[in-house]
């Protein structure tokens, strides 16, 4: 054979090749297309994977979610996690897919929908209530930056989630997950199990598959809780991370918005689209500067080998005995994989801190949220906590179910954040939290990371302002979850979530609830 005849049976047997490839290609998307899709359980990956093959369309999946809202949610177990309904949404995914023809800038939340927390602030039509009556017509000018962050990785705000009335700082003795204007979220796991606060709308969808994913809030314990009770993954971000600008406040310096999932990979390419530099809260410029870029490369395997986690016991004192056997098996799980257990792993300020009461929250919530309040638009009825109160009072039949006792502690006290007595309590806070609580046990028994049973030790990387990662840990005989908490020192997101992710995947413990 000559020459230029090789190269002209070469280029035929290329050309053939690529018309094999491309036909090979229509028949999986084809085949894609036939094939049943179904919303239960699918990870950000695997929508992504079936909107790309034309296996289904945003607007099909926001439909899907909108069926589901309306079988589970508003009938059937009524779980009452959502609040509101986006109107809009379904117009939004169809302009999601008209985009997709046309751009290759796509990520792993675009034309995904996202349910989120309703003290978010989202501009539009839809409200942004803390779950209040007082606040049922407040629409927000703005979107928060979260919001926006959302938007510009593509995702659909499917709608806003019921929670514990004012991030559950309205009373003492409010039952996690109700609120005046939602009324009470349920587990789907079982209306007798308590659905964690105050995210508890946001992780009962999440957990229900009623949303692809959600954001939550945290000030202590709000993501972590709920996200342990309903078997989902909740990640409180060390606070400078994440933005709270546009966020119904209870306490700047604890204050947090994070992901809830259903998987660690889903509620890291979350946490990588709502992170970054805010310029209307000093706190994310200030802390940025250990901020990684992204933090799906540290989704690791079998990276509990040789890991130090300690366990302070003492927290388990308060978990019942068969969810304490729970954790004993996980910690034997990990010691499998190598991981080396140091237990105990004595957190030497417990003792104070759990004895102390603290002023910061309850005035940084006086002075937060009057100036969060101040700025609402005259179609809210109150405008300080003042107002907030006669309102509730006024409306009592609704709004004073269990009572405003926070509120009222919170009206009587001074705002003044150059008092005293906040500040020696911040500095106190942060003492026995950081320096003599978290920072003294890591760094002496030099651990990777602190170990706690559900939200067990919230309090204490609350005070710290450090971050948290809770895994599905198992279920009790009656079924009821159980999480595993990873709490390390400020800016470790990135070990912690190497530890949480060879954890899920070592063993696969969430199971969807029967609705």
């Amino acid at each position: 054979m000559s020459k230029k005849k090789k190269f002209a049976f070469a280029a035929a047997l290329t050309g053939a090749a690529a018309a094999a490839v491309t036909a090979g290609m229509y028949l999986r998307q084809e085949a894609a297309k036939r094939k049943p899709f179904a919303i239960e359980e699918i990870t950000l990956t695997e929508i992504q994977k079936a909107l790309k093959l034309g296996q289904v369309t945003s607007k099909d999946l926001v439909q899907m979610y909108l069926d589901r809202i309306e079988q589970f949610d508003k009938s059937g177990p009524m779980l009452h996690s959502f609040l509101e309904v986006n109107p809009d949404a379904l117009h939004e995914a169809e302009a999601c897919d008209v985009k997709r023809t046309v751009t290759s800038d796509i990520g792993p939340l675009f034309g995904v929908p996202v349910i989120v927390k309703d003290n978010v602030s989202t501009s539009g039509k839809m409200h942004t209530t803390a779950g209040s009556v007082a606040l049922e017509m407040n629409q927000a000018a703005e979107d928060a930056f979260v919001i926006k962050q959302l938007k510009k990785a593509g995702a659909i705000i499917l709608g806003k989630a019921n929670l514990t009335e004012f991030a559950n700082f309205i009373t003492e003795g409010m039952p996690n997950g109700y609120s005046s204007l939602g009324g009470q979220v349920r587990n789907p796991y079982g209306a007798a199990f308590d659905v964690g606060g105050s995210s508890s709308g946001t992780a009962a969808a999440v957990a229900a598959n009623l949303a692809a994913v959600g954001i939550g809030t945290e000030t202590s314990g709000s993501i972590i809780c709920p996200a342990a009770y309903n078997s989902v993954v909740g990640i409180k971000p060390t606070i400078g991370l994440v933005s709270r600008s546009g966020i119904v406040p209870i306490s700047h310096s604890q204050d947090t918005a994070g992901p809830i999932a259903r998987t660690v990979q889903d509620a890291v390419l979350l946490l990588n689209a709502i992170a970054g530099v805010d310029e209307d809260d000093e706190e994310t410029i200030w802390g940025q500067g250990d901020v990684a870029k992204d933090y799906s490369i540290f989704l690791k395997r079998g990276e509990l080998k040789n890991a130090r986690l300690g366990i302070d016991r003492r927290y388990l004192d308060s978990v019942s005995d068969e969810k304490a056997e729970i954790i004993n098996h996980a910690l034997d799980i990990m010691r499998e994989k190598g991981a080396v257990i140091v237990d105990p792993a004595i957190i030497p300020s417990t003792d104070t801190l759990e004895e102390r009461k603290s002023s910061v929250m309850i005035r940084e919530f006086a002075y937060d949220m009057n100036q969060y309040l101040e700025n609402l638009s005259d179609h809210v009825p109150v405008h300080s906590i003042s107002e907030l109160i006669a309102y509730n009072r006024a409306h009592s039949d609704k709004a004073l179910r269990y009572g405003q006792t926070l509120l009222e502690k919170a009206d009587k006290l001074s705002s003044d954040l150059g008092d005293r007595h906040y500040l020696s309590d911040r500095a106190e806070d942060l003492r026995l939290s950081r320096k003599e609580g978290i920072d003294a046990v890591v760094k002496t028994r030099k651990l990777d990371a602190l170990i706690f049973a559900d939200y067990q030790g919230s309090d204490l990387a609350a005070k710290a302002g450090y971050p948290s990662i809770t895994v599905p840990a198992g279920y009790t005989t009656k079924g009821e979850p159980i999480g595993i908490t990873f709490v390390g020192m400020a800016f470790s997101e990135p070990r912690l979530i190497e530890l949480a992710f060879s954890f899920e995947q070592a063993t696969h413990c969430r199971v969807k609830p029967a609705l």
